[in-house]
């Protein structure tokens, strides 16, 4: 296409076509949600749907993630949607997060946010430091989601100043009477979503960041 197509729709001169609107997709790598929102404003129907979790078409699905979760035992792993709300878990992260009273169905950004895990987090300046990046660099992704945007600002009040960690990764290390517990997580995604429901979810994958917390995972499924 023209740099001056481009422009007109840029400047609302000319307005795009459907197709127009799946290249720019494509090309922006945008997700889902914002492609649909794009098509509205351009007086299109969304294509996009978000199908129930529990319906019978998502059970391949369900069974990619269940597998995945179990997997990863006798580390905690977790499924998030795009709001930080927690679909799905497996039974270390159960062990972990089930004594500050989070399940399934529970927000995870909302634990976040509380005055709950502060005393509980060794490094939470350093934690809450990233996990506002992250929620920006996810909002901006989203084209801009408000509650994502004001749990970042929330947390960047915790530390104006965050100390360089020598380390190739900022772990999350907890605290609890004797029991101190040092992880860290990378992120997975669904590669070819073309549902919301999909496109929106996260599955996450802690990891022992020392021989300590290893031990104590395995003994805990032991």
């Amino acid at each position: 296409m023209s740099t001056r197509h481009i422009s007109f729709l840029e400047t609302g001169r000319a307005r795009p076509s459907v197709d127009m609107i799946k290249r720019l997709g494509d090309a922006l790598q945008l997700p889902l949600a914002a492609r649909n929102q794009m098509l509205t404003f351009a007086g299109f129907a969304i294509q996009h749907q978000a199908r129930n979790w529990s319906a019978q078409e998502m059970a391949p699905v369900r069974a990619a993630v269940d597998y995945t979760l179990n997997q990863h035992a006798p580390y905690p792993a977790i499924a998030i949607d795009r709001l930080w709300t927690i679909v799905q878990m497996n039974r270390p992260a159960q062990g972990l997060f089930g004594p500050l009273d989070l399940n399934e169905g529970d927000s995870l950004l909302e634990l976040m946010l509380s005055d709950i895990l502060p005393p509980l987090i060794e490094n939470w300046p350093e934690v809450a430091h990233h996990t506002a990046q992250r929620l920006r660099t996810e909002s901006t992704a989203q084209g801009g989601v408000t509650v994502l945007d004001k749990a970042a600002e929330k947390l960047a009040e915790v530390a104006t100043t965050v100390p360089h960690s020598n380390g190739p990764v900022v772990p999350t290390i907890f605290i609890a009477g004797s029991i101190r517990l040092s992880l860290f997580s990378t992120i997975a995604q669904f590669g070819t979503p073309e549902d919301l429901t999909l496109d929106d979810l996260k599955i996450e994958l802690y990891f022992p960041a020392d021989l300590e917390t290893e031990n104590a995972f395995r003994a805990m499924v032991a």
